[in-house]
């Protein structure tokens, strides 16, 4: 495997995001809606968020829903809310695009730049993601193995970006009670192969609520660098993934965990 590639090789790379290290250390907090609904939301969201402790929003503008019929997000206009929620709140904005025409629309509006799960094989957009100059959150595939995630981010380097965060989201097995399958395997696995930061996603990972604490704190016990969470003040009616979003007075309760449990690793 170490043949295939010429950059991610397992020496340890520094990532920042706005001039802030990503590492156990530091852990990276991402909270946020799946999607973003209206800028009252985004902005109600983000300011709740920051006073509880994450360190960057998410909120999908751009919303690639397996059915055509589901909420497909409010593009330009959901960035323009980003970007707004981000100068009051000071939080970087994380969110995912889908498409390489969109890049320089999403420069104007974004910090980092997400690869979801559909488009982790998607090498064109890839190779285009390579040249930016901001970080890029790689998800992993929804039924992709360690390889080929591997090789995903080698993509990324290759074309001249190696500011790489790597994130467990869940991969598709035989088993239903769950959304996904989150492979924590893959935690210890992907900083020892890569040496890029990898953070994990409880909410993908499981689909539902009540998962979203334990498997945040397996995560970080597995040695992820922090976690990516949907956060809603209203979950059972968002526009999308409303049962594994959390409130904010659960998200409160899982920062406060995260905090002792990096204290006690210190």
């Amino acid at each position: 495997m170490t043949n295939c590639r010429k950059i991610l090789t397992g020496k340890k790379i520094e990532v920042k995001i706005n001039g802030v290290v990503i590492d156990k250390k530091n852990p990276l907090i991402i909270a946020g809606p799946c999607a973003v609904e209206s800028r009252e939301q985004i902005i109600t969201i983000a300011k709740e968020v920051k006073k509880l402790g994450a360190t960057a929003l998410r909120g999908g503008a751009f919303k690639p829903r397996t059915s055509p019929y589901a909420f497909q997000g409010l593009e330009e206009e959901g960035l323009k809310y980003l970007k707004e929620a981000s100068e009051i709140t000071g939080l970087p904005v994380v969110t995912e695009i889908t498409d390489q025409k969109y890049i320089e629309m999403f420069e104007k509006y974004v910090d980092v730049f997400q690869v979801g799960s559909r488009n982790m094989n998607n090498y064109t957009l890839l190779k285009a993601l390579g040249k930016v100059k901001k970080p890029i959150l790689l998800k992993r595939g929804m039924s992709s193995t360690i390889y080929e995630w591997i090789l995903a981010a080698e993509y990324l380097a290759e074309f001249g970006n190696t500011n790489i965060i790597l994130c467990e989201r869940g991969i598709r097995t035989f088993d239903t009670y769950t959304r996904n399958t989150l492979d924590l395997a893959a935690i210890p696995i992907m900083k020892k192969e890569t040496g890029l930061p990898v953070i994990v996603d409880p909410s993908h990972g499981t689909g539902r609520r009540e998962l979203i604490e334990p498997m945040t704190m397996a995560g970080l016990s597995a040695g992820a660098d922090g976690v990516i969470i949907e956060v809603h003040n209203d979950p059972d009616n968002a526009l999308s993934d409303g049962l594994q979003s959390i409130y904010p007075i659960q998200f409160k309760k899982i920062v406060e965990k995260i905090k002792k449990f990096m204290e006690s690793e210190i």
